[in-house]
């Protein structure tokens, strides 16, 4: 019994600088890309495959509401916005081309009223 528990201690005074076996689970399933972070997921909570029909008509009843701080006349503000999910990636270019500024404080999601 000793022997295999053992194997499950770590030497943290080994001097080995791979401390890869310190990862945990779910950091290993964490990858990069594009300069982002993301997990890639193939099922549901449920375990279920992700179904494309469904996750469209989720998508496409999604309104998100963002925050975002400006500075006018020397006095801070925030403006609200509502944004539809079909508009959200014109919303967020719309920050890269200049056409609105600001600091994005905040986005929350408004999820469907009812979910097929």
């Amino acid at each position: 019994m000793s022997d295999e528990i053992n194997k499950n201690v770590i030497d943290l005074f080994s001097g080995s600088k791979d401390k890869s076996h310190l990862v945990s689970d779910a950091q290993k399933k964490i990858r990069f890309y594009a300069g982002f972070n993301y997990v890639k997921r193939k099922k549901d909570d449920n375990g279920n495959p992700l179904r494309k029909d469904y996750l469209l008509k989720y998508a496409s009843k999604c309104h998100y509401m963002v925050s975002v701080m400006r500075e006018i006349d020397g006095e801070t503000v925030l403006y609200t916005y509502d944004v539809p999910n079909d508009d959200l990636f014109k919303f967020m270019k719309s920050f890269d081309e200049n056409t609105l500024d600001g600091v994005i404080v905040e986005i929350d999601k408004y999820f469907p009223d009812e979910i097929v």
